[in-house]
């Protein structure tokens, strides 16, 4: 499966209103290793960004004012992401500006360009109820440097949630990987049933004595023979 991992800057935060984005970052992911083949375009939204939206990403209209319209990139976008499972933080966002963008381009929805959207947030709440899930805070939880992200910018913030991606689905394709291998590929000792010999440590009798000991004491405080001890008797009864 070929992953992208999408993320977009917008004039504000209401497609609906006529907000409209101004940048689009993508990172690519084949077999779980960011290859470097990434997708970035600024784009002139034609009109102005909102001051709340501009003191978030810095993008200001003099920089926008000579780079493409979205209708000058839309080709070349959906050609990057066609058929490729699209990784989105709080997608909802991202799809919505998208969907509108190419609705006035008389395009599909940006679910008919690609196989999948998989909205990390989501997976993120659903790893880690009741914390906070932004991007910061997960790049804080999964140790991926985000010193650097002063501004929000559409490739820098796809670059950190692949990574962060890449830490929340860790080992999630292991099983998939076992399942796909040649059969020729496993192990001597898988094929033949064979099992690595058990390595027991024996106790040395001081640690027996201490044993005893500790046990003694919890029986002691609790005034009943504690269920260590119980197991004992019971296997000496046999």
């Amino acid at each position: 499966m070929r992953r992208v991992v999408l993320d977009t800057e917008t004039t504000g935060l209401n497609a609906g209103l006529g907000d409209r984005i101004i940048e689009l970052g993508c990172i690519e992911v084949l077999n779980r290793r960011i290859t470097g083949n990434h997708f970035h375009r600024y784009v002139n939204p034609e009109r102005e960004s909102e001051v709340g939206a501009l003191k978030v990403h810095g993008i200001t209209s003099e920089f926008l004012q000579d780079k493409p319209k979205f209708r000058e990139v839309a080709a070349e976008f959906l050609d990057y992401i066609q058929g490729a499972e699209l990784i989105i933080h709080n997608a909802a966002f991202d799809v919505e500006f998208l969907n509108l963008e190419l609705a006035r381009l008389e395009l599909p929805p940006i679910g008919g360009h690609c196989a999948g959207i998989v909205d990390t947030l989501r997976l993120a709440r659903d790893l880690h109820p009741g914390k906070k899930n932004s991007l910061d805070a997960l790049c804080e939880r999964y140790q991926v440097e985000h010193a650097h992200r002063t501004l929000h910018g559409a490739l820098l913030d796809a670059a950190l949630l692949a990574e962060v991606y890449l830490a929340l689905t860790r080992g999630q394709d292991s099983l998939a990987i076992e399942l796909d291998r040649p059969r020729q590929a496993l192990g001597t000792a898988t094929l033949q049933g064979e099992r690595p010999q058990l390595i027991v440590i024996q106790p040395s009798a001081e640690e027996l004595a201490e044993h005893v000991q500790l046990l003694a004491a919890i029986e002691a405080e609790n005034k009943t023979r504690c269920v260590w001890r119980r197991f004992e008797l019971a296997v000496e009864a046999r």
